[in-house]
């Protein structure tokens, strides 16, 4: 009898412990309800015109072995003898012509910012506070890794990575995210991660490449002969190495030919912004048009797929210098198709591309949210 009074008794203790509300400790520390993150990253800026500005913003980038695939030994004399006493300058004038004085940044900066916040506005109608977007540069400010701890503090323990290129290429999307894990590598408390895969043939993306083509050339007083395809070039040899870069550009060409339906030929593509001596991705912007208006192709369009925002090699090196070698060579009418930038048309296609590359993720969101800010039960 004593021993079944015992083990009653003990039953009622635990029944009662287990019953016992469990809260955290008076002095625990703010916890954040739980949302999902989404990071744009883009190329980057200089935060000025100036040389040193520029200076430190091409060492940045120059030193990615991502992006110079030369053995330091080589490439460091080079660049800091040479390249960085030289191309700040001649950086710098490209920059001051396509600068937005009125926020003192350059057009890049503006628009990738304006992307976020569409991306933000469409996916806040979708799922409320559950997710939550910011954006960063891989070179110079803002920067990816204060980005990431943004989205951490306000309580996102899963991030979608989302480099702006439609096609891939180890020197654009691989050190965005090489640069992204390299800030994960100090966090102690890592969020999930995923990535956004290339977009080079989504039906979305070539869709409202095409409208834009339509739109553009609607507004004309004159019918291109040639839609050129600029892509940003690539050494040949990272080709060789296995990069897909080239084979991605060759198909959003063909696709967007596709998708407009003209006759064979009417679009083409090229590779521009080529630096140095080897050989790069052919054929070569420059040359082309130059060849276009010799062949009696004296009207073009230029448009630029590669690049999701209007910067530097879209504003002042296709609409001048590209321009001017047309024109040089017997060209008469030149139009540069502005890019996607923040169109409503590309801003609705890249939420709906981080809708669906965070399935699983934020079919909850917004009840997550709501649970944890009354659930008290947060530790």
């Amino acid at each position: 009898m004593g021993s079944a009074r015992y083990y009653a008794a003990r039953r009622d203790i635990e029944v009662t412990d287990i019953m016992q509300p469990i809260s955290k400790p008076a002095d625990h520390p703010p916890v954040p309800a739980r949302r999902v993150g989404v990071l744009l990253m883009n190329l980057g800026t200089p935060e000025a015109t100036d040389y040193w500005s520029m200076r430190r913003y091409l060492k940045e980038f120059l030193s990615d072995p991502r992006v110079i695939e030369v053995p330091k030994a080589v490439w460091w004399p080079v660049l800091n003898g040479i390249i960085l006493t030289v191309r700040p300058g001649k950086s710098g004038h490209a920059y001051k012509s396509i600068w937005n004085e009125e926020r003192n940044e350059s057009p890049l900066k503006t628009v990738t910012r304006a992307q976020a916040e569409g991306v933000a506005a469409a996916l806040k109608a979708r799922h409320g506070d559950g997710v939550v977007v910011d954006w960063a540069m891989r070179y110079g400010q803002p920067a990816v890794g204060p980005a990431i701890q943004r989205l951490k503090d306000q309580g996102c323990d899963r991030i979608l990575l989302f480099p702006l290129y439609p096609q891939y290429s180890a020197t654009t999307t691989a050190t965005a995210n090489d640069q992204a894990f390299r800030h994960l590598m100090t966090m102690r408390w890592q969020p999930a991660v995923r990535t956004v895969p290339a977009y080079h043939d989504e039906q979305g993306y070539i869709d409202a490449l095409a409208r834009s083509v339509m739109r553009h050339i609607a507004a004309l007083d004159h019918t291109p002969d040639v839609l050129l395809a600029s892509f940003h070039g690539l050494p040949k040899a990272y080709l060789d190495r296995g990069d897909p870069y080239h084979c991605f550009c060759v198909k959003t060409a063909r696709l967007l030919a596709e998708r407009l339906g003209w006759e064979p030929g009417r679009v083409q593509y090229s590779f521009q912004s080529r630096f140095g001596k080897a050989e790069w991705l052919k054929p070569y912007t420059d040359k082309t048009v130059e060849e276009l208006a010799r062949a009696g192709k004296t009207k073009i369009a230029v448009i630029a797929p590669g690049f999701s925002a209007d910067c530097v090699e879209t504003l002042e090196e296709i609409q001048f210098q590209v321009k001017d070698a047309f024109m040089a060579a017997g060209g008469e009418r030149f139009t540069y198709i502005p890019c996607l930038n923040d169109h409503p048309d590309h801003v609705t296609f890249l939420a709906d591309l981080v809708e669906r590359e965070l399935g699983g993720w934020v079919d909850g969101a917004r009840t997550r949210v709501a649970r944890d800010a009354e659930d008290h039960v947060t530790a």
